[in-house]
């Protein structure tokens, strides 16, 4: 083949992938935008009224704790498998089918009549939801520019943190005039009509081969991607930035509704409005790191966090809220980085490494937010504050040490897909 002939190909194939500034990227960020906004507030929808849970029935800290930990506890072990079962049925069905029934079983969830129906309820959520934010990554990874992937992944976790923030304001602030169950209520119907944009403007995968599930690969893939001097250590720091980052809001209220601040619940919701901050930190440290480097980048958003932390332990009020915007700012960072660098660490394994990533970090989230009311408890805020002050620090240690991890070769261009589905 002729010099000019192979540049044309190359020239064609790069075309084939989603690149920033054409309308395909547009649609792709809309869609995935309205999923990240859908999947997150109906997670965390919860998470300001945990108190009021409290004081409904009677459970304790910890104990109104499990109405999000049992959800990202399932989760986490679902998504061990949806990625598999989106080689088989698709990356975008799958997404379509979990947005949609998440969303329904939402609005089911404000209607059960006591605590174990509604932690029930709850749990069944963490299986509906694991069908979008693995097979998520699986897509973006895939369907993206080389260069584009950093500011796609950004904009994704984007409308995470802005769904985020929705479902605990509006939970948080309604339940303060209408009670509680109108805010899920309300936050279920957001999901629902977030879900049908998804449907409507995502393109279809171009670069995806349906594949029988043969479990034997699919086990022998995850135990690869073990043998990679990066990828458990990029696990580790998943697990350590939603554990930090969910153990802080859950405990939050908590701290602000009692003396001295004695905020009202319509205050404490929108409180949950710094996840703004999680729109703009998000997609500007994941650009960054494209342009410097994710090891050079990533150890900052931890230092930013562990700042963060210790301003939480002053008494001031807007300490607090200054210890809060570093967190949240560090965390989202955090997370578009460490979640785009497992996407390009991964090669052939990419759908395994999502689901493996994202076990690690919604355990993070179950073990390490049911754990913070052990603390919370006895020694108050600041027990709270040295439990996720440990997490931190263990994740700015790993993520120096990342400094030195030996770039891949070879990933300057696209992948081209392989006759069995799988990347090279």
């Amino acid at each position: 083949m002729s010099r000019s002939s192979e540049s044309s190909v190359a020239t064609s194939v790069d075309a084939a992938y989603i690149h920033h500034g054409t309308a395909a990227f547009r649609r792709t960020n809309l869609a995935l935008f309205a999923a990240g906004f859908a999947t997150f507030g109906l997670l965390y929808c919860v998470q300001p009224l945990m108190p009021e849970f409290s004081r409904d029935y009677g459970v304790t800290e910890a104990g109104a704790a499990m109405s999000l930990s049992l959800t990202t506890g399932v989760l986490a072990f679902a998504m061990l498998f949806a990625g598999a079962l989106s080689d088989v049925w698709g990356r975008k069905q799958v997404m379509v089918v979990s947005l949609l029934s998440s969303a329904l079983l939402v609005l089911v969830t404000a209607a059960m009549p006591d605590w174990s129906a509604l932690l029930v309820a709850r749990t069944l959520l963490g299986l509906t939801l694991s069908g979008l934010p693995a097979v998520a990554m699986t897509y973006l990874s895939e369907e993206m520019a080389v260069e584009s992937i950093g500011l796609g992944m950004g904009l994704y976790i984007s409308g995470s943190a802005v769904g985020g923030m929705g479902g605990r304001l509006i939970s948080g602030v309604l339940a303060d005039f209408f009670g509680w169950r109108i805010g899920v209520g309300v936050v279920g119907v957001i999901g629902l009509l977030a879900g049908l944009i998804f449907w409507h403007a995502l393109p279809p995968s171009r670069h995806f081969v349906a594949q029988p599930l043969r479990w034997r690969t699919v086990l022998g893939r995850f135990a690869g991607m073990f043998r990679d001097r990066g990828l458990p250590w990029l696990f580790i720091e998943g697990f350590l930035l939603l554990g930090a980052f969910v153990t802080v809001y859950n405990y939050l209220g908590y701290r602000l509704l009692a003396a001295p601040y004695n905020l009202s619940q319509a205050v404490v919701g929108l409180i949950f409005g710094i996840y703004l901050v999680g729109t703009f930190s998000s997609a500007w440290m994941g650009h960054l790191a494209g342009k410097l480097g994710r090891r050079k980048v990533l150890w900052t958003a931890f230092a930013l966090m562990l700042a963060g932390v210790a301003l939480t332990m002053a008494q001031p009020l807007w300490l607090i809220i200054t210890g809060i915007v570093a967190i949240t700012f560090g965390f989202f960072g955090g997370h578009s980085i460490v979640s785009s660098w497992v996407g390009r660490r991964a090669g052939a394994s990419k759908a395994q490494a999502s689901s493996v990533y994202l076990f690690c970090y919604y355990m993070g989230s179950s073990i390490a937010g049911a754990s913070g009311g052990l603390f919370y408890a006895p020694y108050g805020w600041h027990g709270v504050a040295w439990f996720v002050g440990v997490l931190v620090l263990a994740g700015l240690l790993i993520a120096l040490w990342l400094v030195r991890l030996p770039p891949l070769v070879n990933v300057a261009t696209p992948p081209t897909p392989m006759s069995d589905g799988a990347m090279p």
